[in-house]
């Protein structure tokens, strides 16, 4: 196999992650949309998902991301104490420990989960919370979930 064969070869088999990401629509989401318009540089293998408030992401909206295919998933929100709901990301808390729980309980590993708090003036952050993510996944390879054999329905 030539150079150029093998170099084609190792591109096609390079694992990819595919990231989820829950964002807050008050901070984590206008934070990503402030890296983008300062066009810092981040990774962009990752899918974010607009939802109002980091405490509406259940762990039913993360296993679901898992059993649709995800490697890794990042909830993000508001600061404590810059809540558009006051609370919210108290309960993104704990709804993040009840859903690490469950990682956990199906054998994944709990670096495939992630919470983090971005505002909306924190473009870079973003990026860097994103790049140190992406880095991690791809770190620990594809989610034993999407390479189960699948079974005939």
């Amino acid at each position: 196999m030539n150079g150029e064969n093998s170099t084609a070869l190792k591109k096609k088999t390079e694992f990819v992650p595919n990231i989820v990401v829950f964002a807050c629509n008050w901070c984590s989401y206008a934070g990503a949309d402030t890296a983008g318009v300062n066009r810092i540089q981040h990774s962009p293998n990752f899918r974010i998902i607009r939802t109002m408030c980091s405490g509406r992401v259940t762990p039913g909206f993360v296993l679901k991301a898992f059993k649709l295919g995800a490697d890794g998933v990042l909830v993000s929100g508001c600061h404590f104490g810059d809540c558009h709901y006051i609370f919210g990301n108290y309960r993104a808390v704990e709804q993040f420990d009840k859903t690490k729980a469950l990682v956990k309980t199906l054998g994944l590993d709990e670096k495939r989960l992630r919470l983090e708090w971005v505002s909306a003036a924190e473009g870079p952050r973003w990026a860097e919370v994103i790049n140190e993510f992406v880095g991690q996944i791809t770190v620990l390879g594809p989610s034993p979930l999407n390479h189960q054999p699948k079974s005939k329905e």
